[in-house]
């Protein structure tokens, strides 16, 4: 039997008991676009995380106040190691390090920002002239803080695009003066609108400087310091001479944790990449199933096609050609399945895309391949025992069920 009559033999096999047909499609493409839909979700959430820290700055050194480590816990210790408090002095000296480009402080703390009447709660984040660059934010209008001398920070604030128009409308921001807090302060920058950035939307935040901050909080404590490295080689020595500062200025104790931007971007990229394989396995279960579904339909269609079967033989068909027949038929059915649920799976990704825009979810290739090239294989794996079975029928006794 040439290929063209294999394949047409399949497709009128198929086509003569569709509901049959249609539920096992039906079944493959499910598996498919479980394992689509799925690893888009997990590599979206991948994606989603590394864009999220690329977008707070590139060679970033991030010092946070406390020692963050592992360890059994000592009551001695807990008594007698009072862990420091980062400051605007530590945020300077870190300026002396050779493989250091740029230093930002940041204070943060909530307040209220009023104006005409209008009031509402802002975060306000105290900092400097460098933390622009640092974060590589945009302006819309004026100016950012002004350089100078971090302990004399001017009245002067840049506010988010939302806070603008929310407070103002259509009104002109720029040059007014706002109250925020117990503090009067002239407007000189609206950012350009970014949005949410890991816990942090810069479209409602206040800037002012850092002393006016401490000021205002009452506290000479800073959440963060942001330091920029020259450049992605300079990474590591950044950290190495960031931690030498430190511990000096603290007496010898680091009692502060140092990351870097680089290695918080690989570890989110492991265990994001992990949990997409993990849940592309646990999808690819259900193309397990409907390979199990192709051999039990495939049986059946056996068990009632025994007379045909007996007639190609009685005709002068091999084994060869009867099995390839129904191996034929089982691929035809997978492939099928197969092809409904990559476009089913995409659509899903899509749907989700358009829900939620800032989430790309788009199934990485691997997996697409991977889900395709199983749901065939399954079907073909799980069609052979049926084949072999309908080859071995002998034509005699085949005729004779009729």
């Amino acid at each position: 039997m040439r290929a063209p009559d294999l394949i047409r033999f399949a497709r009128d096999a198929a086509t003569g008991n569709p509901l049959r047909t249609g539920l096992l499609v039906l079944a493959m493409a499910i598996g498919v676009a479980a394992v689509v839909v799925l690893t888009a979700l997990g590599d979206g959430a991948r994606r989603y995380v590394l864009n999220q820290f690329s977008a707070i700055g590139s060679n970033l050194v991030i010092v946070l106040p406390g020692r963050s480590q592992t360890g059994g816990f000592n009551p001695g210790n807990a008594i007698t190691n009072t862990p420091r408090d980062l400051t605007v002095d530590d945020a300077q000296a870190l300026q002396r390090a050779s493989a250091v480009h740029r230093v930002a402080p940041l204070a943060i703390g909530t307040s209220e920002i009023s104006v005409g009447g209008k009031l509402r709660e802002v975060m306000v984040a105290g900092t400097t002239a460098e933390f622009i660059d640092v974060r590589r934010l945009q302006l819309a209008q004026g100016r950012f803080l002004p350089a100078g001398d971090w302990r004399r920070g001017a009245s002067e604030a840049v506010i988010g695009a939302k806070i603008r128009d929310e407070m103002f409308g259509r009104a002109e921001a720029l040059g007014q003066l706002v109250r925020v807090g117990d503090r009067r302060v002239r407007i000189v920058g609206v950012l350009a609108t970014t949005g949410q950035g890991l816990g942090m939307n810069t479209d409602e935040l206040v800037i002012v400087p850092v002393s006016l901050a401490q000021a205002m909080f009452n506290s000479n404590t800073l959440f963060r310091i942001l330091v920029e490295a020259n450049g992605r080689e300079a990474i590591e020595p950044a950290k190495a001479q960031v931690t030498d500062i430190l511990r000096l200025r603290h007496e010898g104790e680091l009692d502060v944790t140092i990351i870097t931007q680089d290695a918080v971007l690989a570890t989110f990229d492991r265990l994001l990449g992990a949990l997409t394989l993990g849940v592309a396995g646990i999808a690819a279960i259900s193309l397990a199933v409907a390979g199990i579904l192709v051999m039990n339909v495939m049986l059946v269609s056996v068990a009632q096609r025994t007379a045909e079967i007996g007639l190609l033989k009685a005709l002068g068909a091999t084994a060869a050609t009867i099995r390839n027949a129904f191996l034929a038929e089982s691929a035809m059915l997978s492939l099928a399945g197969a092809v409904l649920g990559f476009v089913l799976g995409q659509a899903g990704a899509a749907i989700i895309r358009q829900l939620y825009p800032v989430f790309p979810a788009f199934p990485p290739d691997w997996a697409v391949l991977a889900a395709l090239g199983t749901a065939l294989g399954t079907g073909v794996l799980f069609g052979v025992l049926p084949a072999r079975r309908a080859a071995r029928l002998e034509p005699v006794r085949a005729l004779a069920k009729r």
